[in-house]
């Protein structure tokens, strides 16, 4: 009888303490996930003071402007670089975790060599320099795995 008592007792602490409410602040927030295709994963960086984090995704021509570091995308070359607000992870303490998408900007350099830069979802709406971005997607390293 003491032993049914315990199991009871137990599993009834154990149903109680069990709570599926989320009180977390930031519960309104949508993360989104960017499909890349069949582009790869090639580098990523975090801008604290923005409070963005950003991924490069890119072809093999890509991986191979970058690895040679001419400062020029190769000719075929196409990269996405997605910038994401990030937020303190509910989860794990001091963790950061992706939230709302800021934009995708896109590089992509056709036969001829010519270079096109393109942004979309910019929540400022504002044009950059396209040199300037494109220096700056150059100026990624790829991620080499063992």
């Amino acid at each position: 009888m003491k032993n049914t008592v315990m199991i009871l007792l137990a599993g009834l602490i154990s149903l109680i303490s069990c709570n599926k409410e989320n009180n977390h602040q930031d519960q309104e927030l949508v993360r989104v996930v960017f499909d890349p295709g069949n582009l790869k994963f090639i580098s990523t960086s975090l801008h604290p003071k923005k409070q963005t984090m950003s991924a490069l995704y890119g072809n093999e021509k890509a991986v191979e402007s970058l690895s040679k570091e001419t400062g020029k995308p190769k000719e075929g070359t196409l990269m996405k670089l997605v910038t994401w607000r990030y937020h303190d992870n509910p989860q794990y303490f001091g963790g950061k975790i992706t939230g709302e998408l800021v934009s995708v900007e896109t590089i992509q350099t056709d036969d001829k060599g010519n270079t096109s830069y393109k942004i979309e979802d910019d929540a400022k709406n504002t044009i950059p320099d396209k040199e300037e971005r494109i220096q700056y997607f150059m100026s990624y390293h790829p991620v080499s795995r063992p």
